[in-house]
């Protein structure tokens, strides 16, 4: 059965306020799948649980994973403070990573029950949504064994990230996502250890392309292949 999933596209939010927004929309499906638990007579692809996908751009923020090394954060609040810069220690999986304009992050709330409960099979999923879309720039992707994410030229010393990723699932329902640099500033990454991998860089599209891509254009790329990859329609919000 093909799934459904509401897409949304929130244009320049701040990170906290997305943040509360698709934890929302995380404890509306959590609430859903309590209620039904008990309720063996009805299948659970008939259960009223909602997918949905977010595309967004924050405003800088670092953002520290739940089970983060501080230490990674190479700068002091005030430091941040002082250049507008917000930071959060969130509830995903992963380290420390950057968010910023010109970088599309991507929020899938998806029940997994209705896909496949396997947070691996997930996390790979995702990346092959970016691995495609870049192949279609010419850039040849892949996965870096033992890392998550999407890498260029993994396996070799020039080893760069291109696409962050970090979840978190409740109930088998996903939040946070991916974080694809398109044209973003990447110095930012100076100011701590990405992912909390020090002797691996970051890249951007722009970076390797050698011409700047609006995050307009490219956003459309990663629908398709998310529609691709996970089988499944997209409708709007």
């Amino acid at each position: 059965m093909q799934q459904e999933v509401f897409f949304e596209d929130l244009g320049n939010r701040k990170y906290k306020e997305v943040w509360a927004y698709h934890e929302s929309l995380l404890s509306e499906n959590s609430a859903i799948k309590a209620s039904y638990r008990n309720q063996n007579e009805i299948p659970v692809q008939d259960w009223p649980t909602k997918n949905h996908l977010l595309f967004v751009e924050h405003p800088p923020v670092y953002t520290l994973g739940k089970n983060g090394n501080a230490a990674n954060v190479l700068m002091t609040t005030a430091f941040m403070e002082a250049n507008g810069i917000d930071y959060f220690h969130i509830n995903r999986g992963g380290d420390i990573t950057f968010h910023g304009p010109e970088q599309l992050v991507g929020y899938p709330i998806l029940d997994l029950e209705k896909f496949k409960t396997d947070l691996g099979w997930y996390l790979r999923s995702l990346e092959e949504v970016i691995i495609l879309t870049l192949a279609h720039y010419g850039i040849v992707a892949g996965r870096s064994a033992g890392e998550t994410g999407v890498w260029l030229d993994a396996e070799t010393p020039f080893a760069r990230k291109i696409c962050a990723l970090g979840v978190r699932a409740s109930r088998w329902v996903t939040m946070h996502g991916f974080a694809l640099n398109i044209s973003n500033d990447l110095s930012y990454f100076n100011h701590i250890v990405p992912c909390g991998i020090p002797d691996k860089s970051v890249t951007s599209l722009q970076n390797e392309l050698g011409t700047a891509l609006t995050v307009n254009e490219v956003k459309e790329k990663v629908l398709q292949k998310f529609k691709q990859v996970f089988g499944v329609e997209i409708s709007p919000s």
